[in-house]
């Protein structure tokens, strides 16, 4: 036990996750749980916001290596806010989703981190892109991510609607945070929810014994 902890250890921190993004009319909410494992049964964190604002409007959230996704994030932001300031206007979601895409793909040998970008524009209004391993990008409505995503595919395809009011999306990425939390071993503590609108960013986080309470609990 001793030596596959020190195994473990020497691998690294890991975000061990459920992170989501969902559209709904209006706007976007992305979320995460907040722990973060090591070896992918040892918990090193419970309070981990894995919640990344790059710029006003734009959220992305991590999953993977820790320490390669805030890596990665931190550049991101920079390169972001430089595209900002000789565009002279708030950066496009996808333009922020790509920054991240080309950071993954440039140094696909090295890293090991995921992402989901999230955000409203002028343009498009409210988006969602996931940036897997290795730098590909997808546009979706909604997607899940992360080792809780496994126990959710499910629940997400049978539930999620287009166009839902923020009301609708909130209860939908709740539940569906809940149920991964209380299924996988290395995703827990609280949840963390952003909502992004074209009036502004709004920020919940609901504790882990007020979140929804399910048959298996």
């Amino acid at each position: 036990m001793e030596r596959n902890l020190i195994d473990s250890q020497i691998k690294g921190v890991s975000t061990g996750t459920t992170i989501l993004a969902v559209t709904f009319n209006g706007g976007v909410i992305i979320g995460s749980d907040s722990r973060a494992s090591i070896g992918g049964y040892y918990v090193s964190s419970k309070t981990i916001n894995k919640l990344i604002q790059v710029h006003d409007r734009i959220f992305c959230c991590i999953a993977g290596s820790l320490a390669d996704a805030q890596a990665v994030t931190k550049a991101a932001k920079f390169q972001i806010s430089f595209h900002s300031i000789q565009m002279e206007s708030p950066p496009l979601v996808k333009a922020a989703a790509s920054v991240l895409k080309e950071l993954c793909y440039n140094n696909k040998e090295e890293l090991q981190a995921g992402f989901i970008t999230a955000g409203w524009d002028r343009k498009k209004g409210p988006q969602v892109y996931t940036v897997a391993l290795g730098g590909m990008l997808l546009s979706q409505p909604f997607t899940i991510g992360g080792s809780g995503s496994t126990y959710i595919y499910g629940y997400a395809d049978a539930k999620y609607k287009p166009d839902m009011s923020k009301e609708e999306c909130l209860q939908f990425a709740t539940n569906a945070l809940a149920l991964a939390m209380g299924r996988d071993n290395v995703s827990g503590g609280v949840a963390h929810l952003v909502v992004i609108t074209e009036e502004g960013v709004e920020h919940i986080v609901i504790p882990g014994d007020k979140l929804p309470k399910f048959h298996d609990e």
